[in-house]
Formats: structure tokens, sequence, C-alpha cells
């Protein structure tokens, strides 16, 4: 039995985690950790012990796996702490670079292991595997990211994976116009360059989570896009990854190494 505690377990993430892992045959919910508790207990179906910090919990409760769906103000101190006490952790919560998290990984003891996923949708993995394929073949490429309004950083963590692994597989730069080109009074239009590829994001009502990367050619264009209308479309991916990282040591970023 995975004994499992989930960060941030009032928010809206937190609690499609909760009720994921309470479903679960093999997972037991040993608590939750969030700073507005006074709600948390009535935020899913039945009553399961709830601190307002993950220090409280650990001084109160035994669990294998922390799942983190914070804020990236607050991710760094929890896993901080986690990782201290031995505890392996799947974090969800994105704008924490990767020289942060290698420092944090570095901090574990024992055999812990820091599990970090830019998306825990099992489509926007495999959307990124796709980009890395089409990569070397075209020269040109573009992502371009929406999310609901409420979103904490821009570009997403997922936008940011993607550019890398696009920078990554292709062995050119791209000569598609960048900033310079861009008109007094309206500098950013050509949206952020990471890895030499431009990202720009949308913020606004309506959306969850949705995600373009638009490659072009010499006469053909082709476009890769994954959509999430529902929280719940992550949670295949947070119980993979909660059932896999008590296995591993060390830092790993990316579903995809559960994946394939």
């Amino acid at each position: 039995m995975i004994r499992v505690a989930v960060s941030g377990c009032a928010g809206r993430m937190g609690q499609a985690v909760v009720e994921a892992v309470r479903a679960q045959d093999d997972m037991r919910l040993v608590c939750g950790i969030d700073l507005h508790r006074a709600d948390a207990p009535g935020a899913v179906p039945g009553a399961f012990p709830v601190y307002a910090d993950l220090h409280s919990a650990l001084g109160h409760e035994d669990f294998d796996v922390l799942v983190d769906f914070t804020q990236p103000d607050a991710v760094a101190d929890n896993l901080r702490a986690a990782l201290a006490a031995g505890k392996d952790c799947v974090v969800g919560t994105t704008g924490i670079t990767r020289p942060a998290l290698e420092a944090l990984a570095a901090e574990a003891q024992g055999d812990a292991c820091l599990f970090y996923a830019p998306n825990f949708t099992t489509g926007a993995v495999l959307m990124m595997e796709f980009a890395k394929a089409a990569a070397p073949y075209f020269p040109e490429a573009e992502v371009i990211e929406s999310h609901h309004c409420n979103k904490k950083d821009a570009p997403s963590g997922t936008a940011l994976r993607t550019a890398e692994i696009i920078g990554a597989a292709r062995p050119f730069t791209s000569s598609a116009p960048g900033t310079e080109t861009e008109v007094e009074g309206a500098q950013g239009a050509r949206g952020a360059l990471v890895c030499g590829v431009p990202v720009h994001s949308v913020r606004s009502m309506g959306f969850v989570a949705t995600q373009e990367v638009v490659f072009g050619s010499m006469g053909q264009t082709l476009t890769i896009k994954h959509d999430s209308w529902d929280r719940t479309s992550y949670m295949p991916g947070v119980l993979l990854g909660i059932r896999s990282v008590i296995d591993c040591t060390g830092l790993i970023v990316g579903l995809e190494n559960f994946m394939m």
C-alpha cells in the first residue's frame, strides 16, 4: 500500500488528486496539506487529516509519497522539507527551473526521488514526443499555449519543455523573423524566444489547457494540438508518477520517463 500526502489539497488540482488517490486499491490517502485547512476537509467527500503546513504533517503522519500541486512561491520549501525527511515527491507545480530542481534533489536523504512533470496528461507527453520527431524536418516551429486566466505562470511549463525539446532535436537555427521585426510600441509580438523557438501565451476564461505546436517548411505546415478540458485528464499521469517514483532515486523530469 502506497501512503500518500497531498499538498495543496484544497485547490482544484489538489481535490482531483485526493479523489483519484482515494479511488485506488493500492494507495491510501494519509493526509492533506493546505494553508486554507479550515475549508479543505469539506472539499472532498469524507474526512481526512489536513495540516496547515508540511512540517506539521511530517511531525504527525507517516507517508511514502508527497504530491505537490501548490504555488511556485511555496513548492520549493515543501520539497526541501519532504526530501530532507526521505519522502519521494511527485510535483505538478510549474514555475520551477531545472537548476532549482537539481539543487533540491541534491538535498534528498536516502534514496528519495524528486519527480517533476511539466504536464501530467498522457496526450501532452505524446504531443511533445511527436514534436521531437518532427523538429529535424521543419525549419520553423512555434508554440502557442492557452490556459485559464488564473494560471500563475507564463509561458506554461509544458510550453517551455516543448520548446526545449524542439531546440535540442533540430541541428540548425531557425531563420524566421524574430524580435527585430517587432514594431515600436508592440514589443513582444513575436513571443518569448525559448531555445530558438517562439512561444506565445494566451490567458482567458474558457480554457483549461490547450497547446499547439506549428511547424512550417516550404509549401506545408504541420500542427500538433492537444486539448485538456477537465482536470481529471491529469490523474492517470499523477497516479503513474506515484506508483513509479517509489522505485526511483534522484531527479527525474518528465512523465515520458515512465511512459516510454
